[in-house]
């Protein structure tokens, strides 16, 4: 279960990593890397890509997904096939076109991170707050470990030949 976190966890490392070169290249060049479609030729599209994390309780999974300057309006969460995928755009501001510089990222985002088994996926909760996306699952009952009672004192019981 946390394997399959931590594979996402370096998979998206990684593509920051990429997009983050990616952008360097189209502040430095001032062009970008990747041919864009013939509609968008001359306008600079942005990358960007939430950081995660993820943590557990003894009722809950909760993850986090970091999103400034991103309304409740304009990010998406949903679960499907096994994962919850997490999707949006954060707008560049009015007057940031071809000519501005900037480091931090704009455009549209998508992420996903494959749930384990063990879940109640009815009752997933979500709240965006300053910039910060909670999200809640919670832990399905009848996969929470259960304690089992040790009886103490004697108990003889004869074994009949």
């Amino acid at each position: 279960m946390l394997n399959t976190l931590f594979v996402n966890d370096v998979q998206q490392t990684l593509d920051q990593f990429r997009r983050s070169v990616d952008q360097m290249f189209d502040n430095f060049y001032g062009h970008q890397t990747t041919p864009a479609p013939a509609s968008r030729r001359g306008e600079r599209t942005w990358s960007f890509s939430p950081a995660l994390e993820h943590g557990w309780t003894e009722n809950h999974l909760n993850l986090r997904a970091i999103l400034p300057g991103v309304s409740e309006s304009d990010v998406r969460v949903t679960i499907q096939n096994g994962q919850l995928v997490v999707e949006g755009e954060r707008q560049a501001p009015v007057g940031f076109e071809n000519s501005a510089y900037t480091q931090l990222p704009y455009g549209k985002f998508w992420t996903a991170v494959t749930l384990p088994s063990g879940l109640d996926l009815e009752t997933v909760n979500c709240r965006l707050h300053s910039g910060v996306l909670d999200i809640q699952i919670p832990i399905a009952e009848a996969s929470k470990p259960k304690q089992i009672q040790i009886q103490t004192g004697e108990s003889r019981n004869a074994i009949s030949a």
